[in-house]
């Protein structure tokens, strides 16, 4: 799909897409989340759904699959964070989308649901990257996630801050690797071009940014 094709779908399908997000933001203040110190959640939703505007032309296979990947974004983080089921999150699907869409969209979010564990590595282990990489989209969206974390990451200068960017930088070639089904199926696709801007956040010596960014693509 044509970048001009993709943003002609955006704007066919703008008000459906709006509802999401309006829930998705709705749900998440329900449960008093916040991101960073001190911003409602919906700012990291908003941040993960900007890479999938800026770049989902990319993966998109079919007009029937916006709807399904949008919501995937927005709901994202639904199970893990804001107290929903599976059940939970395809029966609002279904409010929104045919039944079909409802269960790739849910399958979206059911994928990106951490597993239960008592440290980093447990949480997102194996099992939790196999489920990626065998969903459609999931990959991409794991990835537009991984990207708007960086970039808040390496948008601040307080401890937490400068913490996870030495830990999501530690993680890139792990995480692309892992996030990675290799299929030739485009909605399994893990872009070139999002990688080089995750690169871009993480590394701070310019001379180096497109070698280690390329290094990073052929490593996995």
């Amino acid at each position: 799909m044509t970048r001009v094709e993709f943003e002609a779908l955006m704007e066919k399908y703008a008000e459906q897409i709006e509802h999401i997000r309006q829930t998705a933001h709705d749900l998440h203040k329900s449960v008093n989340q916040t991101y960073g110190d001190d911003l409602p959640y919906g700012y990291h939703l908003d941040m993960v759904v900007n890479g999938i505007r800026n770049f989902g032309h990319l993966v998109c296979a079919k007009e029937e699959d916006i709807l399904p990947l949008f919501f995937g974004g927005y709901y994202h983080d639904s199970i893990e964070d804001a107290r929903l089921t599976y059940n939970d999150v395809l029966k609002t699907a279904r409010e929104m989308m045919t039944e079909e869409q409802a269960y790739m969209a849910t399958e979206i979010a059911y994928a990106l649901t951490n597993d239960k564990g008592r440290t980093r590595a447990e949480r997102a282990g194996e099992k939790y990257y196999k489920g990626i990489r065998e969903t459609p989209y999931a990959p991409f969206v794991k990835l537009c996630d991984r990207l708007a974390n960086i970039t808040f990451s390496c948008s601040g200068i307080n401890e937490d801050n400068l913490h996870m960017k030495e830990v999501y930088k530690g993680e890139v070639p792990h995480f692309l690797a892992s996030i990675n089904p290799h299929s030739d199926d485009k909605r399994f696709l893990v872009p070139q071009e999002v990688v080089l801007k995750l690169a871009e956040c993480l590394i701070d010596d310019l001379e180096r940014e497109e070698q280690n960014a390329s290094a990073w693509w052929h490593e996995y």
